[in-house]
């Protein structure tokens, strides 16, 4: 029987399940609820029972199944679905004893599972001589009725299959059950069915969710039993979501399990496993309702789409970089070439002009055209740097230029913008700008005549407000002689100059350069030893060196410097000497190291007095040492091939004096 409502499909569905006599009993009943449920009546008990409520799971065709006695608990045994249990209380059994004894004193009463203890304390009260028997099975029901029946009873109180037997062993039965009894299984049954559909709507909401998702996800309720799964965990346990619904974990695939997250309710995240022969990241989340875990999710990241991804972004944070991190303030320096070179670039920062940075590798360009662009109107826009020499030609235009759509075979689609209208409103600054190949010289000048960027495979001029800061090591007017650089792009880039003084020109920096960079290396390596202290031990050694490669080269060495030393916790323990081997540029030059046949190697000039002035025989006795090389001399005294040039000069004409 189907109750008939126009609102049928909003109801809940329930399954009577019983045998014929309950289901009769019950008629009445089920139509007080007809405008509040679809119910359907199915005969049948034991198996059959079983075999009906799945199909109606199968076909999805019900919320919550009522059932009594026996059939009620196989069904719950059985069932992964809600079931609510028309219960026998101790009142209708007593009803049903008063009219059973209306008919003989002497009653039996079968009942499934156990017999009921308080019946023999009120069966001298009822005046009825009570018979009981208890059953699990058909089988052990008929043969109570055999024994009842050996014994003269001739009527039975019970369940619907307890009349059912009655009747075939020619007794008469009474069923047990009372219409509040049938009635409240009812309301059981819709409250249940409710629930249910909370859980069910909030599951399709989670898996609509989950159905989005990239990453494979499965999340359990709190008997460990999948409720949710999207496509891709699908492929990778190899079966569909019908199939994995409603499964224990450990059967579905307990590699994933999580009963210990149920247990605990302790997040666990970035666990790495070898799951179907690849590297999986999984997070396993309790989920929670008013404070109480209620289920958990486990999520598996890829790892190799992570791995990308990092490589990915860390690429385009490198080749990218849209801020400045230098200020004026950052850089270490007290030398007056140093402070000179500062004056002279925070005044730049003043204007909007071109600004050209000229000086060796490795002295701090783009950390002084960082703090030129930090300094100047334009901080807060975008700073963007690129190498010309780190690309080849083809590419360097595309990422200078950008591209449109089409342009070439592999471009991407939508096209890319590119350094210039990145840079818009901000800063460029272009990193060796002496080996930009001429081809694209030209276009640059016309950049910074116009003011408008062409991107490639395109016609359409873009405006730009960019500010270029570019910076060379190389002498560019002997790249002009030999036509390897426009000599008008030339004059336009080379509006302010500012040439970098060398380290060794900002000798007095060294011992304030090498304090931060090994005390910072020294960090790095969980050191506690006193960098400072350090320091003073090899600062003749520092300072004394022609550092070619500046300060590039002092925090390469600050780091060598810096392994060596973390090796003994105890300073006083260093073994100093044996620095040489780590750092052989300190201890000498490699003239020292390998000199030629009949060339003396030259002591280490000190620049304190190098810088006030040096006795005549010591500039012509280096010389004379260094086989009149000029270069090797200038390195032993830690002064520039000019510097050595004009005291080679004065010392000859007899000028140069000792210090006082």
């Amino acid at each position: 029987m189907r109750s008939a409502t126009p609102e049928r499909g909003s109801l809940p569905r329930i399954c009577f399940i019983s045998y014929r006599h309950l289901s009769r009993f019950a008629m009445t009943v089920l139509e007080e609820f007809a405008s509040r449920a679809t119910i359907e009546v199915v005969d049948g008990s034991f198996d059959a029972a079983l075999d009906a409520a799945r199909d109606r799971l199968r076909d999805n065709a019900a919320d919550v199944f009522v059932s009594a006695g026996a059939n009620a608990t196989i069904l719950r045994s059985a069932l992964d679905a809600p079931v609510a249990t028309i219960k026998l209380s101790g009142f209708d059994i007593l009803m049903a004893l008063f009219s059973a004894r209306r008919i003989s004193s002497r009653v039996g009463v079968v009942m499934y599972g156990e017999c009921i203890p308080e019946l023999d304390a009120i069966r001298e009260l009822l005046n009825i001589e009570v018979a009981q028997y208890a059953y699990r099975t058909p089988d052990e029901a008929r043969q109570c009725f055999e024994l009842l029946g050996r014994d003269g009873y001739e009527v039975v109180v019970g369940s619907s299959i307890v009349v059912e037997l009655a009747e075939q062993y020619g007794m008469q039965g009474r069923l047990a059950y009372s219409i509040n009894a049938v009635r409240q299984g009812i309301e059981d049954a819709i409250e249940l069915a409710r629930v249910a559909r909370l859980e069910a709507g909030r599951y399709d909401q989670l898996n609509g969710v989950l159905h989005n998702l990239q990453d494979a996800v499965l999340a359990v309720d709190r008997d460990n039993r999948v409720i949710a799964v999207n496509p891709p965990m699908e492929i990778l346990l190899g079966r569909v979501k019908a199939r994995i619904l409603g499964q224990h974990m450990d059967d579905v695939e307990p590699a994933l399990s999580l009963q210990s997250t149920l247990a605990s309710g302790n997040q666990e995240r970035g666990s790495v496993f070898r799951f179907a022969q690849r590297d999986w990241i999984a997070n396993r989340t309790p989920i929670r309702e008013h404070g109480e875990t209620v289920g958990a999710a486990i999520t598996l990241y890829d790892a190799r789409n992570i791995q990308d991804a990092d490589a990915s972004l860390r690429s385009q944070q490198r080749r990218h970089p849209r801020s400045a991190r230098n200020r004026f303030d950052n850089l270490i320096g007290a030398s007056p070439a140093f402070e000179r070179a500062c004056a002279t670039a925070r005044r730049f920062a003043r204007t909007d002009l071109t600004v050209l940075l000229s000086g060796e590798s490795g002295v701090g360009k783009e950390q002084f055209a960082q703090a030129i662009h930090n300094e100047s109107k334009r901080a807060a826009k975008p700073f963007v740097a690129i190498n010309c020499a780190a690309f080849p030609e083809a590419l360097l235009e595309s990422e200078l230029f950008g591209y449109d759509e089409g342009a070439f075979t592999g471009s991407r689609r939508g096209g890319k913008r590119g350094l210039f209208e990145t840079a818009h409103t901000g800063t460029l600054f272009l990193d060796e700008i002496g080996d930009m190949p001429v081809s694209l010289q030209t276009r640059l000048l016309r950049v910074l005549q116009e003011r408008e960027i062409l991107r490639l495979g395109s016609a359409i001029p873009i405006p730009v407000d960019v500010r270029i800061i570019a910076a060379t090591h190389q002498a560019l007017p002997q790249l002009i002689a030999s036509k390897q650089f426009r000599q008008d792009l030339y004059y336009r880039i080379n509006t302010l100059q500012l040439a970098l003084p060398t380290l060794r020109e900002r000798w007095q920096d060294i011992e304030l350069l090498a304090n931060f960079l090994l005390r910072r290396s020294l960090e790095r390596l969980d050191s506690h030893l006193d960098g400072k202290a350090l320091v003073a031990h090899v600062l003749p050694q520092l300072q004394a060196y022609a550092w070619p490669g500046n300060i590039r080269e002092l925090e390469n060495i600050c780091e060598r410097m810096a392994v060596f030393f973390s090796q003994w916790e105890d300073p006083r323990r260093i073994a100093f000497a044996d620095l040489r081997h780590d750092c052989p540029e300190l201890f000498g030059t490699a003239a020292d190291r390998s000199p030629s046949p009949g060339v003396k190697p030259a002591k280490p000039c000190d620049p304190q007095r190098a810088r006030l002035g040096t006795p005549r025989d010591s500039v012509l006795e280096v010389l004379e040492a260094c086989g009149g090389n000029r270069q090797m001399a200038a390195q032993q005294l830690g002064v520039s091939r000019a510097t050595l040039w004009r005291w080679e000069k004065a010392a000859t004409a007899g000028c140069i004096q000792e210090p006082p």
